[in-house]
């Protein structure tokens, strides 16, 4: 049996990192050579008596992807074209002119230049509309975010003309923008949510992650920070290495973090080191639905050592380790090749032997079932029972089951809610309030604070709110107008402080209609009540 003695980034990197690996054709039984030959000859027949021209790429990737869709719902298969894309989220980086944009009404909106990157440098702006690209204009129904993406994402050093328009500027801005390496942050947000409890909202788990937290927790324990909330709701994962470090900044040296096994992948075990940045201190961890893989090692962790609570509602279920396999022209395979188990052993992969279809639909089937909304409508066998170091009961088999269960909250939404999200009303209301207030709200609000505490939904903002929803045919309910009606302003405040401060505001704003944030919240600053669902 292989034992990793400790923390080992190479070898953990390389279990999800997109490298190349060589892709052994050797078959290992006559079974496996059989199959290659018979599907060598099927081609061959086809290319040689099929009616009409064949193109044997496109039928050679069309095997490949339904091979592996008989294998698990994880093993895919990526083009050739389509890897560097896929590649860009979890590598932390890529390369273009550096902006948040939004299509509003056919045309380019910047939403925020990216700090320290080259549109920031040469003083492009908030609110700036990007009418032409490279000469060419592009505003109408064909600019999609593909077609931004392909015009303005490019290698470093290549350059591109943007023309701008901006309001109180006569005629367009004309920019030659040089394009560079650009970050992507795995954490949104990061701030103090009370003076001694932190918070940190963390998207995925890219080759940034470890970084960016230990910096979030410096700046936050710079704060006061005693306790933490890190929230990993609908972080769907990413790579592996990150999930292991991340575990690390919590857990004392030398205890198990998780470990992979599979038929023809050994044992591998993987420990904490002495590396912690946040080993005391309360901590939970919040986690719904939509958490998966990454995030379950993580909380997985964080539950079986007992070193913090995990709160919100059953995850998603990916126990399954995929590693990359490179095709002879570049594409690639991302294949399944070992499970992955919690340090009390626990393997939380769901089921898919009903096929890929219904796998995904676990989510509606949770949602009819009441699980979203009652606990007890979550049914385990005992042979799924664990205990966590402290003997705490958990349970595998299908995500991780939460310390304290939070519910659903469907209060706010309403139909009329629903029908206003569907239409896209509060995006370009925001837009085009701060686009036309920019210069006198930042005069009046030059900083985020200022902004929270004095800036209210007024009447004028409002009654723009109905002319919107009454130009896109929504009918007027005031019953249920006025049910949302505290969700809907603090969305538009906080797209708003967003636009005008950065993203982290947005949160400070919307967590406080957040109750499942406030729940987390109540139990972390209330030390018995802590120590009592801990034990």
């Amino acid at each position: 049996m292989k034992i990793t003695s400790f923390l080992s980034y190479q070898s953990i990197l390389y279990l999800l990192v997109l490298s190349a690996f060589p892709l052994f054709l050797t078959a290992q039984n006559n079974n496996s050579n059989e199959a290659l030959r018979k599907m060598q000859v099927a081609m061959q027949i086809i290319d040689y008596a099929y009616v009409d021209t064949v193109d044997n790429n496109k039928l050679a990737e069309t095997a490949i992807v339904e091979m592996l869709k008989e294998l698990d719902p994880h093993s895919i298969y990526i083009p050739k074209e389509e890897l560097q894309r896929a590649n860009e989220p979890l590598q932390g980086n890529f390369e273009g002119v550096g902006i948040q944009f939004e299509i509003l009404r056919d045309t380019i909106v910047v939403v925020h230049p990216l700090t320290g990157g080259p549109s920031e440098k040469l003083g492009i702006i908030s609110g700036d509309k990007i009418v032409k690209i490279d000469h060419e204009d592009v505003v109408g129904s064909h600019v999609t975010n593909q077609f931004v993406l392909d015009h303005l994402r490019g290698k470093k050093g290549t350059k591109v003309q943007v023309s701008i328009y901006r309001k109180g500027k006569p005629g367009l801005l004309e920019y030659v923008i040089v394009r560079d390496k650009i970050p992507v942050n795995s954490i949104d947000a990061v701030y103090m949510i009370t003076p001694r409890v932190g918070y940190i909202n963390l998207n995925r788990f890219s080759l940034t992650t470890t970084q960016e937290f230990q910096n979030a927790v410096k700046k936050l324990k710079g704060e006061g920070m005693k306790s933490l909330i890190l929230d990993l709701r609908n972080n769907a994962g990413g790579y592996m290495a990150p999930a292991i470090e991340l575990s690390d900044e919590f857990l004392g040296l030398g205890k198990i973090i998780v470990y992979t096994e599979g038929m023809r992948s050994t044992r591998e075990n993987f420990y904490s080191t002495f590396r912690g940045n946040f080993e005391e201190g309360k901590l939970v961890i919040m986690i719904n639905e939509n958490s998966a893989s990454s995030s379950e090692i993580v909380a997985g962790a964080i539950q079986d050592w007992d070193r913090g609570l995990i709160v919100g509602r059953r995850s998603f279920g990916k126990g399954l380790v995929q590693r990359p396999y490179n095709l002879p022209d570049t594409s690639q395979i991302r294949l399944t090749t070992a499970r992955y188990h919690t340090p009390s052993g626990r393997f939380i992969q769901k089921p898919y032997k009903n096929g890929v279809e219904e796998y995904y639909k676990d989510f509606a089937n949770r949602y009819r079932h009441g699980e979203l909304i009652h606990a007890d409508s979550i049914k385990l066998p005992d042979s799924l029972k664990y205990h966590t170091a402290n003997g705490r009961t958990v349970y595998g088999g299908g995500g991780i089951m939460p310390d304290v269960f939070i519910p659903w909250d469907s209060t706010f939404l309403t139909d009329y809610y629903m029908d206003m999200r569907r239409n896209n009303i509060v995006n370009p209301l925001v837009s085009d309030f701060v686009d036309n207030n920019r210069q006198e709200m930042l005069k009046k609000y030059p900083d985020f604070a200022s902004f929270k505490a004095n800036f209210n939904i007024d009447e004028s903002l409002m009654d723009l709110f109905f002319k919107a929803t009454n130009e896109a045919g929504m009918e007027r309910n005031e019953e249920q107008f006025t049910i949302s009606e505290p969700l809907i302003k603090a969305q538009i405040k906080g797209l708003i402080a967003q636009k005008l401060y950065d993203i982290t505001s947005f949160y400070v704003i919307v967590n406080e209609m957040d109750p499942e944030v406030m729940r987390a919240l109540d139990i972390i600053s209330d030390d018995s009540l802590f120590q009592k669902l801990s034990n």
